[in-house]
Order: structure tokens, then sequence, then C-alpha cells
């Protein structure tokens, strides 16, 4: 049988876990339990430095970060996730704990008690005279705390960015500081937070490829959804006039800087609103939100500024005649020819509106997101109808709707609209799409979100607003992976 300082029990142990694993095995022969539990912290760290008083007794937990032995006195780091403090430790404070001191190492979490004091140096310490031992650790810090540089170890084992990146904690914080937000507007407001569920018989709400699995009792296949607004606007039918959802959706799509399979999204219902009113909203929960994360509206990157304070409005529409002289009502042959006229060779394609759409909305990039660089936030409206099958024509002109996408540093973050609740044209432009989409389609026409239509949806507006996009914003962060703890990775590479 071997021992864990043979490797028993860890996977491949190097040299220094295994000069741990002796500790660990010495530790227990004290009689000492490596992993006690019942130590009470009173108040974290941060909180013991801003309460000093001399000689006033002090107790406290944390990961011990650091070791300087100077004589028959060592200095210690204890870190928590407020702060850091330092620990003054002498043999004859310790009695029977310092044979437990000495076998102790960079990454065990301690308990602590003592009396405060401040050094010659004049910085807050503890005087140590209770120890305890909570948490032994077998694996050895990342390097001196500065940092994980290896971005695969930093995304595939978080908990080690986290302890040592003040940085990566910090984001996770202002996160948290967002969805507060974003709560407390809405909860304000009189809006009723719901769930809706995550396994759907028919993928709808969005357009992505849907995630199947197989439900075993009911014996049927299910999708994880991929947006949650047909259930959401099913409430609205029912008699709620204000509900959201902050969920998690998911899409079995690319991953990239800006993409991740599983990302978190708020979508928002209210209704007798339209479009107009949901661009308020939107507009109001990205400054609050701002104001909660960063403590402003205007923030400066070492690239360029972010104003929330300044919002402008572009027509798709107006771009895409501005830049091509396409127009809504022109038949598709039409538009073929004059992107022809302009260099764009589409000869040759059987393509649809839609498809054409796409194509100059892509050239239009720049134009639709703002410039390299520009941070402000813009909201695009007047999309073609034939690209927005959820929302309501718009009364101006019905071959648009009534439908806005915001774009914030070139970003896509929020995607609001009217919604359709005639159900007789949101069955058609449903069959519309099927027949788009083709043989991609996953599970159909929604029958049963059709029925709920039938019964009356009051006019309504809705907004869904990218939560992993909004703090990669207002962290200025250039890939979602520095906004999700746990991203999506592929497995690693075995010998």
């Amino acid at each position: 049988m071997t021992t864990p300082a043979e490797g028993g029990i860890l996977k491949d142990p190097n040299e220094l876990v295994k000069e741990r694993l002796k500790k660990y095995e010495a530790i227990k022969k004290m009689g000492i339990d490596p992993y006690e539990g019942g130590f009470k912290k009173p108040e974290p760290i941060a909180a013991v430095v801003a309460g000093f008083e001399e000689n006033k007794p002090a107790r406290t937990a944390g990961r011990l970060t650091a070791m300087r032995v100077m004589g028959k006195t060592t200095f210690c780091d204890l870190r928590d996730e407020s702060g850091r403090i330092q620990l003054f430790v002498k043999g004859e404070n310790l009695g029977g704990s310092l044979e437990l001191f000495q076998s102790l190492d960079i990454g065990d979490i301690l308990g602590v008690g003592g009396e405060l004091f401040k050094t010659k140096t004049g910085e807050i310490s503890i005087r140590v005279h209770e120890l305890r031992l909570l948490a032994k650790s077998l694996r050895p810090m990342p390097e001196k705390w500065h940092g994980l540089k290896d971005v695969e170890i930093r995304y595939r084992q978080r908990y080690l960015d986290l302890i040592s990146n003040e940085e990566a904690r910090d984001i996770f914080r202002k996160r948290s500081l967002v969805v507060r937000s974003i709560r407390k507007t809405l909860d304000d407001k009189g809006y009723l937070e719901v769930e809706t569920p995550m396994m759907h018989p028919i993928p709808g709400g969005a357009a992505g490829k849907p995630f199947k699995t197989h439900h075993e009792a009911l014996g049927v296949d299910l999708f994880l959804r991929v947006a949650p607004e047909l259930y959401l606007k099913k409430l609205l039918v029912g008699g709620f006039d204000k509900v959201y959802e902050i969920n998690k959706s998911f899409r079995n799509e690319g991953i990239s800087t800006r993409h991740n399979p599983e990302f978190t999204m708020l979508e928002v219902y209210t209704a007798y609103h339209d479009v107009n009113d949901v661009m308020d909203l939107c507009e109001e929960i990205v400054k609050n939100a701002a104001r909660e994360a960063c403590g402003a509206t205007v923030l400066e990157f070492a690239d360029g500024k972010l104003n929330l304070d300044a919002w402008r409005r572009v027509s798709f529409a107006g771009l895409m005649n501005d830049g091509f002289g396409i127009r809504p009502e022109d038949d598709i042959p039409v538009w073929v020819e004059k992107l022809k006229k302009k260099g764009v060779d589409v000869g040759g394609k059987d393509l649809s509106r839609t498809q054409i759409i796409n194509i100059v909305a892509d050239l239009l990039e720049t134009e639709v997101k703002g410039a390299p660089g520009e941070l402000a936030p813009v909201f695009v409206t007047d999309y073609f109808a034939e690209i927005s099958p959820l929302a309501r024509r718009s009364k101006k002109n019905p071959l648009l709707s009534d439908r806005f996408e915001l774009y914030v540093g070139g970003m896509e973050v929020a995607n609001g609209y009217s919604e359709q609740n005639d159900p007789v044209e949101q069955r058609e432009r449903l069959v519309e799409e099927l027949k788009e989409k083709g043989k991609s389609a996953e599970g159909g026409l929604d029958e049963d979100f059709l029925q709920a239509l039938e019964h009356g949806m009051p006019p309504a507006g809705g907004l869904g607003i990218g939560i992993d996009r909004l703090v990669m914003l207002l962290t200025h962060q250039p890939t979602i992976r520095e906004v999700i703890l746990f991203p999506q990775m592929k497995p690693e590479k075995t010998a």
C-alpha cells in the first residue's frame, strides 16, 4: 500500500508535493487534523486592519502567502478576499503550536489570534498567540504571487488566478455589482423576476444552433434554451405586465473573444411599452450598472473613453440606402443589380432577401458598429422586417420593424423591439423563417407559443442584454473569457 508521500493519493506528485505530503503526515502524527473545522472568523482581514488599536485583541483567518524568517522571529503575510495583514510569530508566544508552525507551507489556510501592534516601520501586525491549521495546501501556489501568465491555466484553474490576481477578483466583484444593479433597477420599477425552463421541446426566441439532450423519464428529446423569450411572452398573456429573467442560455456554436456556448442574458418584457420605451429602459439599466460597478458613467481607458452619457441612433435602412441604394420595397433583382454597381457581385447565387440583407450588413459593419476605437453607445434602428420575425412591423414602413440593436465599442450588447402580438402574422413570419432555415431548422413550429398568442397578448416591448458583454465593456476586457469564471475550454491534451 502506498503512502500519501509516495503519491498514493495525488496525480503525478512532483518533489515539492511529496515534501508537503510528508508534512501532512507529520502533522497528523502530532494529533492535529490538517483540515480542522470549528474556527470562527469574526471579521475579515480588512476590518481588522481598519479597526486597529494598539494591543487590541484580534482574531481572523486567511491564506498564508509569505514567510520571512528573521532570527527567532518570523514575519508572515495572511490574506483573504478583503486584504492582507502581517503576522508576527515568535516561538515563545506559540506554546505547543511551535512544531505545527514549523510544518506550515505557503498556501496553507490558517486561523490566528493575538493582539494588534505596529512594527517599527509602522505596519499593522498581529502578534500571534493562537495558531490553527484549517486546511493544508498540498500543492504549491503560483510563484511569487505575481499572477499566472499562462492563459490556459488561468482559465482552467480559475481558483489559482483568483488567489494570485487582484485584477481578476475585481472583475468578478464588478460583475456581481452589475447584476445587483440590474435587479435593483427593475425591482424598483415594479418588475417581477421569474424563472422559465432551461429545457425546451422546441428551440425558439432567437437564432442559434441548440444543444440537444434526452429526457429519460419522458422519453423525449429536448433542447437547452437559446433564449427564454417565448416563455416570458406567455407570462404577458397570463396577466403579468412586467417580467424579467437573468438567465443562462446556450448556443452550440463557435467560441471566440465575444462568444461562449453558455452565456448569461437579461430579458425584460413590459406590457403597453414599445421600442422607444425599451431603448430608454436599456439606457437606464446600462448607466445604473456603470455607476454601481465603476462609480461613473464616463470611463477612462488606456485606449479611449467610454462615454455612457452620449447615446446616438443610426438607421440601418438609411445606411442600406445611402451605401448601396437598397430600399426595402425593391425586388431581389433590383438589389442584385445595385450591389453589382457598387462592386459587390452576388451573381450566380440563388439568394433570399434575408441572405442579401445579411451580406450587406457585414459590408456596413463599421457604420453600424462605430469606427475602430469608438466606445460610445449606438442604437441601430429600422431593421428590415425579414430579419426580425418576432418584432412588430413599423407603422411608418411595414417593410421595416420596430427593432433596435445596441452596439458599444463595436460589440452588440443588447437587442429589443416592439413585440409582435398578432398571432396570424406571427405564424406567417415563423413559417417563413422555417423555410429560410430549411433542413437546419430544429423542432419545427412552436404551436404552444402561437396558441398562447391566440388568447391575446397585450402590446409590449422586449429587451435582451448580454450580461457577459456588458461586464466586458465596463471592465474593459478584450475577451469574454475574462468575465466568465469558468469558461468552456477544449479538453486538456493527455500524453
